[in-house]
């Protein structure tokens, strides 16, 4: 068994997602790795599904709030692991994931889980679950933390 070298850290900026962030890179940190991490603006928020007209002012601002916060998010653990390239990426969230491991040749997915049950799960979904489904490498799922 290989240990990981390269980690891909899918991010929506939310408390799960930090949290997971946060494992990988104090794993990253013991083993070696490199973290790149990722946000995905999907067609969701570009309201694709809800029929809204999208200016090309709105995404241009969403792709420019997405970088800053994926800047922030790595400049508050710069030191303690070693980081590649962000990466901002537009379209379908798990296509995208694993468009970007494939490229990068990540052999590990860290990404946060929002632990729906029952009837939202059913009707959200779960970008992690699918995922992990889905990657051609192993994925860690890091569950939100109890309250």
């Amino acid at each position: 068994m290989k240990l990981p070298k390269t980690i891909l850290v899918p991010t929506d900026f939310s408390p799960n997602a930090e949290q997971a962030l946060d494992y990988a890179v104090a794993l990253a940190a013991k083993l070696d790795a490199k973290v790149h991490v990722l946000n995905v603006i999907g067609a969701p928020m570009l309201g694709a599904e809800l029929g809204l007209v999208v200016t090309q002012s709105m995404i241009d601002d969403l792709l420019r709030d997405n970088r800053a916060a994926l800047d922030k998010a790595i400049a508050a653990r710069v030191g303690k692991a070693a980081f590649g390239p962000a990466h901002l990426e537009v379209g379908d969230v798990r296509s995208v994931i694993e468009r970007v491991r494939s490229e990068l040749g990540a052999d590990l997915i860290v990404m946060g889980t929002q632990g729906r049950r029952g009837v939202k799960r059913l009707l959200l979904g779960s970008v992690a679950e699918s995922v992990a489904r889905t990657a051609a490498c192993p994925v860690l799922l890091v569950r939100e933390a109890a309250s």
